[in-house]
């Protein structure tokens, strides 16, 4: 039997290839995933691990964000052993570009540059610096900022005053995740010290034969001591997280693609299986038994897995190698030593395809086993002929999916409190009418087939309207074979579906209660160590180009509400004259004009989730005392604080006149770029605050959610292509399955164009069922995880995007029949008709 089933196999080669492209292409993604994040992770390592290797010993605090005491280093380089020592020391150094504004959205990073062996930064250009006026520029930092080695920089302190360096050297803080980020300028430990306003150090390197317990002893409770090994596998360690995160959101993506692929290799074989009847009637005829004919079946599948994998694991080492290559030439700091194929990665790729491909043919090998004899003497009709009749676990499935589906999307989109648990109950309820979708499928085939065929049957005459029955007369093989697609189109639908959503949800709130010209914010977007000088208030007020500016402060507190939990909060006040006029939020309980001296309004999220309603108390600790508050309304997550307070409370319990973000609006008339231009000149004294217009923060909220949309669409873009695969496939062995028919057709009258016509169509028809019903799916899945999200979401459809997938799905199906119709239009008639 084994050497029946491999003769097969030789025998039908291009059946082979075209079997094994769908797990081929869903082994190459989740390879070429391994080999990407592998070949990053590895080169983090060897990174980290040279530069761990020029530390004997380090001391490090035992908390997250801890500090070490200055005088310890004096201690540590008093003990035996100790050559040398040198602290880290960490803070925040502004540096200003050639325009005299900060450079970046987030302030640059002073760092301490070790001298001697203990160097552990890569100096590309230069040298380290050596005195107080030399710094030097992380090489990303001085690229994007224009500066090079024996300029000169200007760089504020943390009390924001000047000093200014001249650039001694540039180096590479890859090893940095921070100083990468944000940019990083070094300077010497003392200096280091005097820009940053440090007093102790973050880590403190020791070189020497320096006894371990005794540096331990020395360090004392609240700091831990390793060795330069042990320092290399924690800093990769935590700068791996990210490719561990990236790892799981392209197998998520592999995933689907699999998915896709079994529902590919599943029809392949149950179209392969109805076309061999006769053979497998034959095998029985001369002894073969049903698990023999069992086994062929799944050992066939096991060498056509076998073949895609290792096909697989080929095309992901080549996108492995190609997504490397790709980010190498972004501004990203990518390290990569060389490729990275990990055993791991052979053993996943070919375990998984060999075993998907396998479970895919369990089925169609159990319809095998189920082939009589005598099937072997009889002329039966047309293998792909479907009397198709709904059954009952068809139905039953169908129901016990499709109706608990949909009452958990519809429970937790309009009935559950808005957030994670409402999103997770309709994932779950997405997930079941999904599945029930698959169940139903073939029972939808033939009306959807009438519908999606109606116009193309019109149009094309007598080859349309056959190939339209050609697509129905099939249910459960159009069925499976369409599914796939469903599932590519549904997920890039929903997906589109939610990034319009928040689109315009955040251009209607910047509309409603965000009516401002520009938003003026500092460097580090807010928050309570950085702010905005009442003085560039009063500055912009004295303008004549503006009309209202409305200043909002916050201040970190803890809150204890309701339920007697005390939390951290943030609690803030808006300009009184612009509270209603200029800052209009949307009370979803109360109204504003019940905010009073000793009341408080909070956002709908934090009374969900301190149990607050209107007339519960907060307190909070302030520095002047505690202050309790009575709840008098409810607003939605927007521009105002948590907590919001009348602007005479703020300033009687907090005292702070500078604010963490500007709003200004302009005059009639002067909203362009006068406006713009007059507060520009007004900031110039202030460096680190930064203008944005309104239409520059919708444009990069839009510009985010396109992101998302085209990596999403891109990801899920392999499973869309295995499912075009898939309709390829599907048609090619109907192409051999239907081969008398074909040649009757010609010998009647049908030209080899109509013919071509003919399978055209049918693939079109086919890429239509599947589009639409991953439209509808996609829409209505789109609109449960929308509306679970948040109550006050704007539910938006993007009709033209929607309309562009069914579009190119159809343009794509219609591309994948031109292979099979070739084929079919080139057989010759009289061959054809002696088929047998």
């Amino acid at each position: 039997m084994l050497k029946t089933t491999l003769a097969g196999l030789r025998a039908r080669k291009l059946r082979l290839l075209l079997t094994g492209l769908a797990i081929t292409l869903g082994v190459g993604f989740i390879a070429g995933t391994f080999v990407l994040t592998d070949t990053m992770q590895a080169g983090v390592t060897g990174k980290f691990a040279r530069s761990a290797d020029k530390v004997d010993l380090a001391v490090l605090p035992e908390k997250d964000g801890g500090q070490l005491p200055a005088a310890l280093l004096d201690r540590v380089r008093a003990l035996p052993g100790v050559t040398d020592a040198q602290g880290t020391v960490r803070g925040d150094a502004v540096l200003i570009g050639r325009d005299g504004r900060a450079v970046g959205d987030m302030p640059t990073v002073g760092i301490s540059v070790p001298t001697g062996r203990l160097l552990r930064f890569d100096i590309e250009r230069g040298r380290p610096p050596a005195g107080p006026a030399e710094a030097v520029l992380a090489t990303e930092t001085a690229d994007r900022a224009k500066f090079t080695v024996g300029q000169t920089i200007t760089v504020l302190d943390h009390r924001r005053r000047p000093h200014r360096f001249t650039v001694v050297g540039l180096a590479d803080f890859g090893i940095d995740r921070e100083a990468s980020m944000r940019g990083a300028v070094g300077f010497d430990a003392a200096t280091a010290m005097r820009v940053t306003g440090k007093r102790t150090y973050q880590e403190i390197d020791i070189l020497g034969t320096a006894d371990r317990a005794a540096v331990a002893a020395a360090a004392g409770p609240g700091a831990e001591v390793v060795d330069g090994e042990e320092l290399g596998e924690r800093l990769a360690a935590l700068a791996g997280a990210d490719m561990k995160l990236i790892r799981s959101g392209l197998l998520l993506f592999g995933l689907v693609s699999m998915l896709v692929s079994a529902l590919v290799i599943y029809n392949t074989f149950a179209i392969l299986i109805a076309q061999r009847m006769r053979e497998m009637a034959l095998l029985r005829c001369v002894g073969a038994t049903r698990r023999q004919l069992f086994g062929g079946v799944l050992a066939e599948s096991a060498v056509v897995g076998l073949v895609g994998s290792l096909l697989g694991l080929a095309v992901g080492f080549g996108l492995g190698a190609g997504a490397v290559a790709l980010l190498g030439r972004t501004d990203l700091d990518i390290p990569a030593d060389g490729l990275t194929l990990a055993p791991r990665t052979v053993a996943v790729g070919l375990l998984t395809g060999v075993l998907v491909t396998m479970a895919s043919a369990v089925l169609p090998a159990r319809a095998a086993t189920r082939v009589a004899p005598v099937a072997a003497l009889r002329t039966d009709l047309e293998p792909g002929t479907d009397r198709f009749r709904i059954g009952l676990p068809r139905l039953a499935v169908g129901a016990l999916c499709g109706v608990p589906g949909l009452v958990l999307l519809w429970y937790g989109a309009a009935v559950m409190d808005k957030g994670e648990s409402a999103m997770f109950t309709v994932a779950g309820g997405g997930a079941l009418t999904f599945v029930a979708v698959t169940a139903l499928m073939p029972a939808l085939v033939r009306p959807l087939g009438r519908v999606a065929g109606a116009l193309p049957a019109r149009l094309a005459g007598v080859p349309g309207r056959l190939a339209v029955e050609n697509a129905r007369r099939s249910p459960r093989r159009t069925a499976t074979t369409t599914i796939a697609l469903t599932i590519g189109v549904g997920l890039m639908t929903m997906f589109t579906v939610l990034g319009a959503s928040v689109a315009a949800t955040v251009d209607e709130r910047m509309a409603e209660e965000f009516p401002v010209d520009f938003q003026l914010v500092p460097q580090f977007g807010g928050t309570d160590e950085q702010r905005i000088p009442h003085e560039l208030a009063v500055r912009l007020r004295a303008l004549p180009q503006i009309a209202a500016v409305t200043e909002m402060r916050q201040q970190k507190v803890r809150v204890t509400g309701a339920a007697g939990r005390t939390v951290d909060g943030r609690v803030g006040a808006l300009t009184t004259s612009s509270l209603g006029t200029v800052i209009k939020p949307e009370f979803t309980g109360g109204a504003l004009a019940d905010l009073r001296p000793g009341t408080v309004a909070v956002t709908t999220t934090t009374a969900r989730s301190q149990g607050l309603r209107i007339g519960s108390t907060v307190r909070m600790q302030t520095a002047r005392g505690p202050l309790t508050l009575k709840v008098v309304g409810t607003t939605v997550d927007g521009p105002v604080p948590p907590y919001l307070v009348t602007e005479s409370d703020f300033d009687r319990y907090f005292g702070i006149r500078d604010a963490t973000l500007l709003f200004v609006n302009a005059r009639d008339g002067a909203a362009g770029e006068g406006a713009r231009a007059a507060v520009e000149a007004a900031l110039k004294p202030y460096p680190t605050v930064r203008v944005t217009s309104v239409a520059e923060l919708k444009k990069q909220y839009t510009d985010a959610v396109d992101t998302m949309v085209v990596i999403f669409a891109a990801l899920l873009g392999l499973a869309i292509v295995i499912a075009l695969f898939g309709i390829a496939n599907t048609l090619t062995l109907s192409v051999v399955e239907r081969t008398r028919e074909s040649a009757l057709l010609r010998a009647l009258g049908v030209t080899r164009r109509q013919l071509r016509r003919m399978l055209s169509v049918e693939a079109l028809v086919m890429a239509l069922i599947g589009a639409v019903t991953g439209v509808a799916i996609g829409v209505g899945s789109g609109w449960a995880v929308v509306t679970a999200m948040d109550e006050d979401i704007v539910i938006s459809l993007p009709y033209p995007r929607i309309a562009l997938f069914v579009v190119l799905a159809a343009v794509a199906g219609t591309l994948a029949a031109v292979l099979p119709a070739r084929r079919a239009a080139k057989t010759s008639v009289v061959e054809a008709l002696s088929h047998d």
